[in-house]
């Protein structure tokens, strides 16, 4: 089975995609968890182009095809054989935050981004999506705490966070447009509330999927 986090920054999907990760682990199963963009060495090196707060010079085009060349690499490099040995791959961030952010965030064609996204990954979606909703002001609060710690490690990855608000809630209406497009795929989770209380509801919902769970 191959499971996606995705929200807009802050949401809380990275602390609860490694929850289900360590979960599924302790129960015995293979898992294989991976982040976006990153998961490989070339893509790490593109996520700190992406993410550094120095680039943010980048134009929309570019940001898109750094972000499709960083998973495409990522996909055959790791993600493929993973999901040909049988095992379920969790990723933080996939395809849909293209869409979401380059698209309805950026402004470029949704039509195009999608074929693009299709092609770089061979028409491979994930099985079930996990979307993480947050209002946009409580995201960027979370993000920025986040990022505080991060640069006392001396990592940069605040771009995203430099946007407008404008921006986010763009990106946040895009999630909840493909939601609704893809109702089958793509399930929103509140992520107000309690940490472990966000994650019972995402692991209940994953246990109807998985039938090798006991339930």
């Amino acid at each position: 089975m191959f499971i996606t986090f995705e929200g807009i920054e802050g949401c809380g999907k990275t602390t609860q995609s490694r929850l289900l990760s360590e979960k599924l682990t302790k129960m015995g199963m293979d898992v294989f968890y991976s982040r976006e963009p990153g998961g490989c060495v070339l893509s790490e090196d593109i996520r700190k182009i992406l993410l550094n707060s120095c680039t943010s010079n980048i134009t929309a085009k570019t940001e898109l095809f750094l972000y499709l060349g960083a998973r495409s690499q990522h996909f055959f490099e790791k993600i493929i054989p993973a999901l040909n040995g049988k095992k379920i791959v969790i990723v933080d961030r996939f395809n849909d935050s293209t869409i979401a952010y380059q698209g309805y965030g950026r402004g470029l064609d949704i039509s195009f981004i999608t074929k693009a996204c299709d092609f770089a990954c061979n028409g491979t979606w994930p099985d079930i999506t996990i979307l993480l909703d947050v209002p946009v002001q409580e995201g960027l609060k979370r993000a920025m705490a986040r990022n505080r710690d991060l640069l006392d490690m001396g990592i940069d990855e605040q771009r995203f966070e430099m946007e407008e608000k404008q921006f986010h809630e763009a990106v946040r209406q895009g999630y909840l447009e493909l939601s609704k497009k893809f109702p089958k795929r793509i399930k929103v989770i509140n992520g107000m509330g309690k940490k472990d209380e966000i994650f019972s509801k995402i692991f209940n919902l994953i246990r109807h999927k998985l039938p090798i769970i006991e339930r």
